[in-house]
């Protein structure tokens, strides 16, 4: 595990997204960008699956949603305390029961989602988790899923998975 005194900072260029900012020491300790998934816990409260992003000259950042920061009760600018642990999860976020379920029954599913970039994989599994209602879950990754398989293997986008080409 490894441990931290850091603030929050403002990405203006991207809607104003809020952020943990990692020093470039830090980057370096985690074994640079390309460490993998971790498992941030801000202010001994907070935890999530997360990744790092590029902010240039070494240094990363992890990304807090408005959820997060008003859950923390956080600024811009305040500081945090964060601790990072290497994410040992199969695809770097939680997977919700009703894709698993599709995709335990859907083996022509299943094997087109393991082929996916685990990026893509993520994104699938986020945007299904997105809703909160069982039912709603199931029918998101039905169709996405569905769409999927009807792709071209190794030309997947994430608007054609959407549906949306």
């Amino acid at each position: 595990m490894w441990e931290l005194e850091t603030h929050i900072g403002k990405l203006d260029y991207l809607l104003g997204v809020n952020y943990i900012y990692i020093p470039d020491s830090m980057v370096e300790t985690l074994g640079g960008l390309k460490c993998g998934r971790l498992v941030c816990t801000v202010n001994h409260s907070v935890n999530f699956q997360c990744g790092l992003v590029s902010l240039g000259d070494g240094a990363a950042y992890i990304t807090l949603n408005k959820a997060r920061m008003k859950q923390l009760q956080l600024q811009t600018g305040d500081q945090v305390h964060v601790q990072l642990t290497k994410d040992n999860s199969e695809y770097g976020i939680d997977m919700c029961d009703e894709l698993k379920e599709l995709l335990h029954q859907d083996l022509e599913g299943k094997d087109r989602f393991d082929k996916l970039t685990p990026g893509m994989q993520r994104y699938i599994i986020y945007y299904v988790a997105q809703v909160k209602s069982p039912a709603l879950r199931l029918d998101r990754a039905i169709l996405l899923i569905g769409n999927l398989k009807q792709l071209t293997e190794g030309k997947e986008t994430f608007r054609a998975i959407l549906g949306k080409e």
